[in-house]
């Protein structure tokens, strides 16, 4: 069977994945907003007996590379064994998609122009003269509409017709002697002379070095001082203009008055970050009432199969201690975690995906990005941000979209701070019991106000933990950041459920539960392990509570809070196995109950205080260190991630319990 191996390439929020998607049967996210795609993937799809294999390559905006999608775009283009690159643009915006066709067409002599959302540009009275822009680009146009599959059989034929032609030459002026220098110098049948003469006349080492070990060299003048970036940029957008001109039309001038108008408030430095609040309010809200029938309904299940499974392994004539640690630690912790954890993340995930597919999170980092400036980090910070309140291990994989290594680091290190949607069921039953009322009225809104207050001290921590972190040892001056608005777009509600399920939720509990099957087996020997009669449980507990009464607390809660380190979900289970002698876990979903227990072992309003704050800040949870490690291949960093904020929490509780003594 014949192959076609095809590079997709574009700008963010141009459709290009959700193109990828729907021929290859992929389910990629396609975010509304830069830099979702990162590498490359790869996908196939057959099509009147031809296989296509499609690479869809991160969004960039040029091919100057200077950013890590557009290194990883270019030196695709470059170097990779491909047949077509198909350059996606907006038709809503096809300045910068034909800015970078121009670029591609430099570099790559088989070169499609597909333009998407055809649909969006009707719409707003945008037309577009294909068979015009066609014949002034010389390169096949296709009209489609990925998200409505429209035109995407004539993007397919297109690919399988095309040809190749020369590279784009283009008149850069001042520079043309100077390239025309450097370019008779250079001796290459596979690439264009002209854009290495380019590299080479720009300095770029990176590229300079690429072709060197490719036998490939050249030297530039040593008087030369010309600033060739710019040169190139001027004369590329000239042609791009030169191009466009005639080709798109508007038959309504005003198309983009109503997303502006949304704009001016979103962004507002009046408005803007109440705004942001508020969304995080009414999501934290409809999480907290959301996951409580669900999350009854997964305990009841489980604990109807305790009886069950304990049965059939005593049939299987298992000794009673192997049944209890089985049933008692490793089964009972895993289904805490998964009764627990799933029910938020199946809520959160997919309103987070919701609001991100949208354009809102833009929006928020937008706001933020100033405050991350003074901070010397990157305005990206403020997605990886949102990220960690619905987990904190998701939050440091999205720190990937933040080229600059000190500002990843600085994102990394902070993105902690931020809740997970794993405390939250901890946080709402202490919050509701000792400071909303069990009985009173609209106590979920009350409850819904409170955590957004800690979250937004959490973002204060995060921007001063961020400064100190850019002043000692990861001192350095905030990169360039510039972050497009994606125009509002209402998501497809499949995709988004689907992404935010498999990609997130799923994700997030399958490392959740790796852990959390260990945890309950150590566990249960700390409860069950006895020595001189007494339990390990007992003897830690007694060596904690010095120290747990200098932070506001007891041992029982430090010993919690330590062992429920492989999920924050089973603290306050641990919590109560302690406080009532058990040697398993407790489960404990009356509040009235709950609150009587906490109070006759010595809670106070200073106790629920010190035990939130604390909770929150005080080291990454099994999952989220794992992470860190894996992302950033390094024990110091991840050393740091655990001091930090428990160093963080250590000085809160000790202000706090200074102030209530």
């Amino acid at each position: 069977m014949k192959e076609i191996k095809v590079a997709l390439i574009g700008t963010p929020n141009v459709g290009k994945s959700t193109i990828y998607n729907t021929l290859t049967k992929s389910h990629e996210h396609t975010g509304n907003w830069p830099g979702k795609t990162v590498g490359v993937s790869r996908g196939e799809c057959v099509f009147e007996g031809i296989k296509y294999v499609f690479y869809d390559l991160p969004g960039t905006y040029s091919l100057i590379s200077k950013s890590k999608e557009e290194v990883v775009a270019t030196d695709f283009i470059l170097f990779a064994n491909f047949d077509v690159a198909v350059v996606v643009c907006d038709a809503t915006s096809l300045e910068k998609g034909i800015y970078l066709a121009l670029q591609t067409k430099e570099i790559c002599k088989r070169v499609i122009v597909c333009i998407n959302l055809i649909d969006e540009a009707k719409k707003k009275g945008i037309q577009v003269d294909y068979e015009l822009l066609d014949e002034k680009i010389k390169s096949s146009v296709v009209l489609v509409s990925a998200r409505e599959n429209v035109g995407l059989r004539d993007l397919l034929l297109q690919i399988r017709e095309s040809k190749e032609s020369d590279y784009l030459d283009i008149d850069y002026g001042i520079l043309n002697p100077y390239i025309h220098e450097v370019a008779s110098k250079i001796k290459t049948n596979k690439y264009n002379p002209k854009w290495i003469a380019l590299k080479i006349l720009e300095g770029n080492q990176y590229y300079v070095d690429k072709f060197k070990k490719l036998g490939i060299e050249a030297k530039k003048q040593e008087d030369f001082n010309i600033d060739v970036n710019l040169e190139v940029a001027m004369k590329m957008l000239k042609r791009g203009k030169e191009i466009l001109k005639d080709v798109v039309s508007y038959h309504n001038n005003d198309y983009e008055k109503k997303e502006r108008k949304i704009d001016k408030i979103l962004t507002s430095k009046i408005w803007g970050i109440p705004i942001m609040l508020l969304i995080l309010f009414v999501t934290f809200y409809i999480t907290i009432v959301g996951a409580n029938y669900p999350s009854s309904f997964l305990f009841s299940f489980f604990a109807s199969l305790e009886e069950v499974i304990t049965s059939f392994l005593e049939v299987l004539k298992f000794p009673d201690f192997l049944v209890s640690l089985l049933v008692d630690g490793a089964y009972k912790t895993l289904f805490w975690v998964v009764s627990v954890m799933l029910p938020p993340m199946l809520i959160f995930f997919p309103m987070f995906t919701f609001l991100e597919n949208l354009g809102v999170l833009p929006r928020i980092a937008f706001n933020m990005d100033r405050a991350f400036s003074k901070c010397q980090a990157c305005g990206k910070q403020a997605l990886t941000m949102c990220m960690g309140i619905g987990c904190n291990a998701v939050g440091v994989t999205g720190a990937r979209i933040i080229d600059s290594k000190r500002e990843r680091l600085i994102a990394i290190l902070t993105n902690v701070f931020m809740p997970c949607n794993g405390k939250f069921p901890s946080l709402i039953a202490i919050i509701t019991i000792f400071f909303v009322g069990l009985n009173k009225e609209y106590g979920s809104l009350v409850c819904a106000g409170i955590l957004t207050g800690f979250l937004f001290l959490g973002i204060f921590l995060t921007f001063f933990i961020s400064f100190l972190l850019s002043k000692t040892i990861l001192k350095g001056e905030a990169s360039h950041f510039t972050l497009e608005l994606p125009p509002y777009r209402m998501p497809k509600v499949v995709d988004t459920i689907i992404y935010s399920i498999k990609d997130r939720a799923l994700f997030v509990l399958g490392r959740a539960i790796s852990v959390a099957l260990p945890a309950g087996i150590l566990l249960w020997f700390i409860a069950n392990g006895h020595i001189k009669g007494t339990s390990i449980l007992t003897y830690l507990v007694q060596f904690l509570n010095p120290l747990g009464v200098v932070l506001g607390l007891d041992g029982v809660i430090l010993l919690a809070l330590l062992l429920g380190f492989p999920a924050n979900e089973i603290v306050m289970p641990i919590m109560l196995m302690g406080y009532l002698s058990t040697n398993t876990l407790v489960e404990m979903d009356n509040l009235n109950v709950l609150r009587d227990i906490l109070v006759n072992n010595g809670w106070t309003v200073k106790t629920a205080l010190c035990f939130i704050t604390l909770f929150l800040y005080r080291f990454p949870c099994s999952t989220t260190l794992l992470t860190i490690y894996k992302e950033t291949k390094s024990k110091f960093y991840t050393f740091l991630s655990v001091v930090i904020p428990l160093g963080v929490g250590i000085i809160l509780c000790l202000i706090i319990n200074f102030i209530f003594s």
